[in-house]
């Protein structure tokens, strides 16, 4: 059975949500603390306490551990009102890499390192990073790892450089990936490991950190065997603290730290991807609708040559365009949701909706940049903003290319 329709409890959630977000976290649009590098972890946490005086913080988690244990389609039509507005998920503790993050520790911590990591996560009380890419080579092609981990029987020690790491700077909650050198206690090969990361308001050095720094060349050591080399310059502004580069230098953990079997991250590493594709999707078609009323306003009261903008067919024809790729996008994602609800992994899926709404979801942004003319390439609207983010979203969870790789892959395979 096909079935469209949104239950109304659902319906009235998702309402609140959007009102939420319009009436509490819209305002902070323009807060001095939304930088280039992000959200500060100061704005950060005053939007928390925001979302969780309004019983909507971290609604995904599962019911075990405090929140709503949320379907994948109820997550959809969630994640797409909060979306509303680039700090929505911040707020209601949804958005990358935390929620991916989340995702994978509820499916593979111990209940020492739920209680430890994963608890203080989904309580909006501290941040997490997924330090696997690397400068040379890992990234979309994780199978060239370089970092590495050995293991003596007791301890971990892992050395290897990192960057394009979200949030690193002030995160507690680390989750890093290490290929595991030829040992004779465990597998060898990509293994992920959990440790803990900055303590906020710390002096540099061994042990401390300074986590409400942004860019610079001037290192911050979060601990001993973590080093936050800088905090690079994107284009993006959306995650909390940016995107930082890391070095680890001998830095030693003990046998508790070892994340899931050892030699099994890539197959993690796909157990996070799968939904955390689908949740990027679902947060940035929010942002795409907010961009589109923005437009379709502007072309109600804009005039030129006699009439408002948007009775010319060459604007109207955009803004068609805009809703096609809208509904698209959403029946898209809700399709991949469905076939998770329903226990399929949904790999081909949740690539095929990645590659697609990512791409649709940049040319609606990019036509309502068109509409709104010379106020679209401004800061007049949050229109700019989205822009600017969402063609940094083509390329989050796997670039478009590497999707399509895949994707045509299966079809060659039949």
């Amino acid at each position: 059975m096909i079935d469209f329709a949104i239950p109304a409890e659902l319906a009235a959630e998702r309402d609140r949500v959007r009102q939420f977000v319009i009436d509490e976290i819209v305002p902070y649009e323009r807060d001095p603390r939304l930088t280039s590098h992000g959200p500060t972890d100061e704005l950060r946490q005053e939007l928390v306490e925001l979302a969780r005086a309004a019983q909507l913080l971290t609604v995904q988690a599962p019911r075990s551990l405090g929140g709503r244990g949320l379907t994948h389609i109820e997550q959809a039509v969630i994640y797409e009102a909060a979306g509303w507005s680039t700090l929505g998920p911040i707020a209601m503790n949804c958005a990358a890499p935390d929620e991916g993050n989340m995702f994978l520790l509820s499916k593979v911590a111990d209940p020492g390192q739920v209680q430890r990591y994963l608890a203080p996560m989904v309580g909006g009380h501290q941040r997490s990073v997924f330090a696997m890419t690397e400068p040379d080579g890992a990234g979309s092609d994780p199978a060239q790892l370089a970092t590495e981990a050995t293991f003596d029987g007791t301890n971990f020690t892992i050395n290897g450089r990192k960057w394009l790491i979200t949030g690193a700077n002030g995160a507690k909650t680390w989750i890093i990936m290490a290929r595991l050198a030829a040992n004779p206690h465990l597998p060898e090969g990509p293994t992920l490991f959990l440790t803990d990361g900055d303590q906020p308001g710390g002096s540099d050095g061994p042990g401390g950190g300074s986590s409400g720094s942004h860019g610079g060349s001037r290192e911050r050591r979060t601990r001993q065997g973590i080093v936050i080399e800088r905090t690079m310059n994107t284009m993006d502004r959306n995650y909390v603290a940016g995107h930082g580069v890391v070095r680890f230098e001998n830095l030693v953990l003990p046998k508790e730290a070892l994340l899931g079997e050892a030699g099994q991250a890539l197959r993690y590493a796909q157990l996070r991807l799968a939904p955390a594709r689908l949740t990027h999707c679902m947060r940035w078609l929010g942002a795409a609708e907010r961009a589109q009323s923005i437009a379709v306003e502007h072309a109600r009261t804009r005039t030129a040559f006699g009439k408002p903008i948007g009775e010319h067919e060459g604007v109207s024809f955009m803004l068609a365009d805009n809703e096609i790729a809208l509904h698209q996008c959403r029946l898209t994602i809700w399709h991949a949701c469905w076939l998770m609800d329903n226990g399929a992994k949904a790999r081909h899926e949740s690539s095929i909706a990645k590659a697609f709404v990512s791409e649709e979801l940049f040319k609606v942004a990019d036509r309502c940049v068109q509409v709104l003319g010379g106020i679209g390439i401004s800061d007049e609207t949050v229109v700019e903003m989205i822009f600017r983010d969402m063609r940094a979203f083509r390329l989050y969870d796997g670039p478009t290319e590497v999707h399509k790789y895949a994707i045509g892959r299966k079809v060659l395979r039949g």
